[in-house]
């Protein structure tokens, strides 16, 4: 909690269940909180420096937003997924980012932050952090949402990508499964960048079929894996 408590600053003067909603999220994609992960309400209000009402309140906001459940007299937790979750997530995803490409107009775009995230996966995997890569890929595709210019689609999309981060957490070979990623994620931006919509389509179809695929399997024998699993 110790760590946690360095969020505290993020709250400012006016602390609310948002606020604090969007630091759990956070923490919750970066895997901080884990799935399966308890939540302590004494530990996380202490480390935020927030009242017991208003992490609650930021627990309902999670738990609508599918990252956290309540079990009765045993407290909050962090949301474990089912295999049929990661395929629907991926489903809302091809309409989402698809949709926003198809409908993004005339060139040229706003591409500074899909760039940036390229160059941050980059940086990441140049050191090794297959975790940060991870990270970097799901700020392109923020980015890439964002082009849209909608703060509706902004919402539901970081609520989405922080929902499929908690299938990352159960595959263990992360620069298998993000690696390749790195490289399709430039090819989109030079799309993109050529003014070619169509083509920048295209190469994001292919690539949310070919991750949704990557990761089904990979976390459907992560699930099989578990300790209890049926064989």
């Amino acid at each position: 909690m110790r760590e946690l408590a360095d969020d505290r600053a993020l709250l400012g003067r006016t602390s609310t269940a948002e606020r604090v909603s969007d630091i759990l999220r956070t923490r919750i994609a970066e895997g901080f909180f884990p799935p399966g992960t308890r939540l302590p309400e004494d530990g996380i209000g202490g480390a935020l420096g927030v009242s017991r009402n208003t992490l609650r309140e930021a627990f309902r906001l999670l738990t609508h937003e599918r990252l956290l459940v309540h079990e009765l007299n045993r407290g909050v937790f962090v949301r474990v997924l089912t295999v049929e979750d990661v395929v629907d997530i991926y489903r809302t995803r091809r309409l989402v980012e698809g949709a926003v490409v198809r409908e993004l107009g005339e060139p040229p775009y706003r591409l500074d932050g899909l760039a940036d995230a390229v160059e941050e996966g980059r940086r990441a995997a140049r050191a090794g952090d297959w975790k940060g890569v991870s990270t970097a890929n799901i700020h392109f595709h923020r980015e890439l949402v964002a082009l849209a210019g909608s703060a509706r689609t902004d919402e539901l999309m970081r609520g989405v990508l922080a929902e499929l981060r908690l299938a990352f957490h159960a595959v263990d070979d992360a620069r298998v499964l993000h690696e390749p990623y790195l490289l399709r994620n430039q090819e989109i931006l030079d799309a993109l960048r050529a003014g070619e919509r169509v083509t920048a389509e295209h190469l994001l179809a292919r690539y949310l079929d070919d991750s949704r695929t990557r990761i089904v399997d990979a976390y459907a024998k992560a699930v099989d894996a578990e300790p209890g699993a049926e064989a």
